[in-house]
This record gives structure tokens, C-alpha cells and sequence, in this order.
């Protein structure tokens, strides 16, 4: 995808424009077993000051899904201010709002709405905090906290991502 087929209010956030994938991703939280994932990321413009955002997590010795996103990376034009929906296949969706530093290339958002559908399983989420940086050219690092009614808000996710 070139940059001219992304929306212009997008600029601050282009480099994200793509598909990134990771071998392996760490996983953790408090009384959780540690874990490894394999997942690709999406992030496509169709021509709205947006990215329409797809994530797929698949077990990397099994390759079966456990775990998919879709959702909006919105940006206020003219701002670095970002709105980012998401609605988790666990019967979660999450509004997390926050701003890029277009020098950093670097992302920080965090939860400011949160709903889940009514039989939704404990421990129910509370919280997300999450981090996307741009490391090189093609490498992006994505960190996601969270808290739980149970836990306190705390590191669950890590990878480094490859431009594909």
C-alpha cells in the first residue's frame, strides 16, 4: 500500500499502513500460565481518515486461532489524537483513546469505554493500556496491558512485528 492511497489526516500514523506478522509473542498475567502466540496484524485505509484494524492469534505449534480483533483506528484530523475500537471475539469491545508522537513513531492509548455482552465469563476486563512503536522501517513492537476485576493492570502481551 502506498502512501498515497492513505487518507492524508492518516499521515501522522502511515508507517502502521500493512500487514505485520510475529512467530511468536509473549504472553503473561497473574495466575496465568506463561504463553507464546503467533499473530498478524492488519491495518488498511480505504480512503477514510482511518485504518480498518484485523488481528489473528493463532496457537504457533498448532496454528489454531485463539484469539481475533476487528475494529477503527480513527485520528482527529489535524491532531495526533487517536480513538481506537475494538471488539475482541471474548465478547469484549473496547473504545481506548490516547495520541501518537509523530517523532517517536510512537503510539499510547488506553481504556476510556469498555462493554462486554451479558454472559461473559470472569474475570471480566477492566482496563487496557496499549503501546505501538515503530522500531525500524519494518519491525513494530506492540505492548498491551491489563487489568482485570482480579488483577491489577499489569503486562499481558508483547511482540515485535515484521512488515509483510
Amino acid at each position: 500500500m502506498s502512501t498515497e492511497e492513505i487518507h492524508e489526516a492518516l499521515a501522522p500514523i502511515s508507517w502502521l499502513a500493512g500487514r505485520w506478522v510475529t512467530e511468536n509473542g509473549e504472553g503473561q498475567f497473574p495466575n496465568l500460565k506463561d504463553f507464546y502466540y503467533h499473530e498478524e496484524l492488519e491495518f488498511i485505509c480505504i480512503g477514510q481518515p482511518m485504518f480498518n484494524y484485523i488481528s489473528i492469534s493463532k496457537h504457533p505449534e498448532f496454528k489454531k486461532p485463539i484469539h481475533q480483533e476487528r475494529g477503527f483506528l480513527q485520528i482527529n484530523p489535524g491532531t495526533n489524537d487517536l480513538a481506537f475500537i475494538i471488539s475482541h471475539n471474548f465478547g469484549v469491545t473496547s473504545l481506548e483513546e490516547g495520541s501518537v508522537d509523530p517523532w517517536k513513531k510512537e503510539i499510547k492509548l488506553v481504556t476510556s469505554n469498555l462493554a462486554r455482552i451479558s454472559f461473559s465469563k470472569p474475570p471480566h476486563v477492566k482496563k487496557f493500556t496499549r503501546e505501538i512503536r515503530l522500531l525500524h522501517f519494518n519491525m513494530l513492537e506492540v505492548i498491551l496491558y491489563m487489568e482485570t476485576c482480579n488483577s491489577p493492570l499489569s503486562e499481558h502481551l508483547k511482540a515485535i512485528y515484521i512488515k509483510v
